[in-house]
């Protein structure tokens, strides 16, 4: 097994050279030393901010700026306090109200505390999104939060775990929350905060702490892909007799893997999420986590299945190519890859970036290929409109797209694929579909793709080429095809 470790702290010194008749006599700056060149403040806002700076207060994108003030008025036991005004959902302003309280200078060393402290209130009964620490927009190492808070409208008392404070040697993100209207039927509302602090109460009682949510899972793994670690965190018994759980970044954690001829050790991607790859064709390995030496609740089994199945690479020269969704060409802007539409259960596909979506899997070369999964199919489409231009396939002759079917075929299964033009707000105005038998789904290669080239005169009614709005993915009814992978959609000139 091996250990993932992490510098927490770095100290350079420039010393001047020093000649000693005695090198015995030298001596190294203690720990403690070296611990003790960042404060030890505990408290954040008590009817003021302390030791903050100056520029401290950072909201989130998408948040109302002007949500946070200093109420004079109002406060636990005193007349100050945090106010924050959660805007209605409407606002143009912003949606909803969030942001971090982050040192505007050199962190704290808040080894000696065990938990976030700080009392609440709300002009009605709510619920709030979020509240933690540990957030400062830079690496955000070590983000703890507790999640669907219920606040009422007397002043409570919140306790926040801290998981492991040997690690925050340095840490500047002293408070965080996001809280919109959800529980308020999209109504705003105002929230106070007073006396937060870090504390040492010594009733902060770690029940476990978990990864994968305390769930032990399995997965295959194809060789140079990447598995993700997720759903980190830790279960508390508290004072009162409430447990309550806290969501942790990775950094709290030292992950171990039995097996580093299958998947290699554990790092942190850009994302700040801990993932490992598969480097074996063969063989399991099993990631576990702890935290100190408590075992954390929760594993995954990755079984290495060898290389990725690819879809073939296309060789149609780009300049006849109107692409969607390949990574062999340019692929031109689109509204989603899912729209999510009501009445749909179709999962995958989502947003609207080709270099972000379900599957990531890395061609021997090292480049990546992108492919869609798309679940609990019954239908969906890829969008060109509101946001993006329609595309204009006028050129074009044939359609082609490369399906790999995740499920047992039956002689009645089909996919109806459907092409629409639209007005630039998204409104049909001419469609046709084209149905995709068992035949064909089974038709595949070695990797088992299936590749699928149709006349664009094959969809009849649809009779607008230079504004096609959606491609749609329709499982039949019964059809029963629900998994599916999507690879190299696009339109080209024969």
């Amino acid at each position: 097994m091996k250990n993932q470790k992490n510098n927490y702290l770095k100290l350079t010194l420039l010393l001047s050279l020093v000649l000693l008749t005695n090198v015995s006599c030298e001596r190294e700056l203690s720990d403690d030393a070296v611990l003790s060149t960042f404060p030890k403040t505990a408290e954040i806002f008590t009817d003021d901010f302390v030791g903050m700076g100056s520029d401290f207060y950072k909201p989130y994108g998408g948040s109302k700026f002007t949500a946070f003030s200093v109420d004079l008025e109002q406060g636990y036991e005193s007349n100050s306090s945090i106010r924050i005004d959660v805007p209605n959902a409407t606002d143009p302003e912003g949606a909803y109200a969030g942001g971090i309280f982050v040192i505007d200078g050199a962190g704290r060393n808040l080894t000696d505390f065990d938990a976030l402290t700080f009392y609440v209130k709300a002009s009605q009964g709510v619920t709030v999104g979020e509240f933690g620490f540990g957030e400062d927009f830079g690496e955000n190492k070590f983000i703890t939060t507790i999640t669907n808070v219920g606040v009422g409208t007397n002043w409570t008392k919140i306790t926040i775990p801290i998981l492991d404070a040997s690690k925050l040697l340095q840490e500047r993100g002293m408070f965080r929350y996001a809280a919109g209207t959800t529980s308020t039927n999209g109504f705003g509302f105002t929230l106070w905060i007073d006396e937060i602090k870090f504390e040492k109460l010594g009733t902060t009682n770690l029940l476990y702490p978990f990864i994968l949510n305390g769930d032990d899972n399995s997965v295959d793994g194809f060789a140079g892909s990447n598995q993700i670690i997720s759903g980190l965190g830790a279960v508390y018994s508290l004072a009162n007799g409430q447990n309550v759980t806290i969501n942790a970044a990775p950094s709290y954690f030292n992950f171990n893997v039995s097996n580093t001829s299958v998947v290699s050790p554990l790092a942190l991607n850009n994302l700040g999420q801990m993932f490992t790859s598969v480097i074996g064709n063969t063989g399991s390995a099993v990631v576990t986590a702890q935290v100190g030496n408590t075992l954390a609740q929760g594993s995954l089994t990755i079984n290495a299945v060898g290389a990725f199945p690819h879809a073939p690479i296309p060789t149609r020269p780009a300049s006849s190519v109107v692409s969607l969704f390949s990574n062999a060409y340019n692929n031109i802007p689109v509204r989603h890859y899912n729209g999510f539409f009501s009445g749909s259960n179709t999962q995958g596909g989502a947003g609207n970036d080709p270099n972000n979506v379900d599957i990531q899997a890395p061609f021997i070369n090292g480049s990546i290929d992108n492919i869609i999964n798309y679940t609990q199919l019954d239908f969906v489409s890829i969008g060109m409109y509101e946001t993006v231009p329609r595309v204009n396939i006028s050129g074009m002759t044939h359609m082609h797209v490369d399906i790999n079917v995740k499920q047992a075929v039956a002689p009645s299964n089909f996919i109806r694929i459907e092409l629409h033009s639209s007005l630039a707000n998204g409104p049909t105005t001419s469609s046709g579909s084209f149905v995709v038998n068992a035949a064909t789904l089974t038709n595949v290669d070695a990797n088992g793709w299936a590749s699928i080239n149709i006349p664009i005169s094959s969809f009849p009614g649809f009779n607008d080429a230079t504004n096609l709005g959606q491609v749609f993915f329709v499982s039949g009814n019964p059809g029963g095809i629900f998994n599916i992978w999507v690879d190299n959609v696009y339109f080209y000139a024969q």
